[in-house]
């Protein structure tokens, strides 16, 4: 066995200088991490950190959603026009006509004027002599037919978050205000902004008051109602998934693209605006309306909006 001694580590007493060298390591590693430390501490002091965004309690503040493909899935009229054809309000060579119009829109991927003014006139006629009531109530009903199961969670969480922090969240859309006033109070929103149909008596004239409520419309009713509100449209959020929602969206100090077409994707990347995208595939969401319900949407949907003009009278 004393053969094998040289494969057994000899202990060897240490002298002063390992002694020096093992508690200088010690001093060296101890120094260095609380170094480490100290550094961490200033880099997070001094990187830039996004602020709270809503800022609680700031009442000042509110934020605009759009409607279509950004807090649903699809069109709220299109769906709104499902029950109405359900419900018989118009007949099958109306929605040949709508179909057509509809169509010639989706591959074209623009609002062609002629179609869009051919069209509002069909839907005005459609609901021309029904009564407001009437209208509202089979909005109800439709909202848990077709519309209820097709809200963004993404979106519809980025809404709470302003309702958690005290402000208000409005719906704005070229849908019908009717429409439009239906899903913001049944998702818990303060109100909406939406197109106005005439009405004389609690009936349907079959006219618009004014025109859609699209485009720079929807800038102009953002900025009005934060007028009428007190708002610093500074401190306020608006919501989008459309290119057309540019002038809305430039108006306030927080600006988000939601579920972006490709202008407004390419658009806000420019500027650095934020982006959400709640879509499989960062495709844009297609609305999956069979031919005999649907794309006779529009007849009843740019009618169906009176509320805002009551209010004004």
């Amino acid at each position: 066995m004393a053969a094998l001694g040289w494969l057994t580590p000899r202990r060897r007493p240490a002298t002063a200088r390992s002694v020096l060298a093992g508690e200088a390591a010690a001093e060296a590693a101890r120094k260095s991490s609380q170094a480490y430390e100290a550094l961490d501490a200033q880099l997070e002091t001094a990187a830039p950190t996004e602020p709270e965004f809503p800022v609680a309690g700031d009442d000042r503040a509110a934020a605009f959603f759009d409607l279509d493909n950004t807090v649903m899935q699809g069109a709220a009229i299109f769906h709104f026009g499902r029950g109405l054809y359900k419900r018989k309000f118009f007949q099958r060579r109306e929605l040949a006509r709508f179909a057509w119009q509809q169509a010639w829109f989706r591959l074209a991927g623009v609002e062609d004027p002629e179609h869009m003014q051919d069209a509002r006139e069909s839907a005005l006629s459609i609901v021309k002599g029904h009564r407001v009531s009437e209208l509202m109530s089979i909005g109800e009903e439709i909202y848990d037919e077709y519309m209820a199961d097709r809200i963004w969670p993404g979106t519809r969480a980025l809404a709470q978050a302003h309702l958690d922090a005290g402000q208000k969240v409005w719906l704005v859309t070229a849908a019908p205000v009717e429409t439009a006033t239906i899903i913001a109070r049944r998702l818990g929103l303060t109100g909406a902004l939406g197109t106005v149909a005439e009405s004389v008596d609690g009936v349907y004239t079959g006219k618009l008051v004014g025109e859609p409520l699209h485009g720079p419309a929807k800038a102009e009713a953002v900025r009005a109602l934060a007028a009428a509100e007190g708002l610093d449209l500074g401190r306020c959020a608006a919501y989008s998934d459309s290119h057309n929602d540019i002038p809305m969206l430039s108006l306030v100090g927080h600006p988000y693209a939601i579920n972006p077409d490709t202008k407004l994707r390419r658009h806000a990347r420019s500027l650095d605006w934020r982006l959400r995208d709640y879509r499989t595939g960062r495709k844009a969401a297609k609305v999956g309306i069979p031919a005999a319900a649907g794309v006779g949407a529009l007849a009843g949907g740019t009618a169906a909006a009176v509320a805002l003009h009551r209010r004004r009278r």
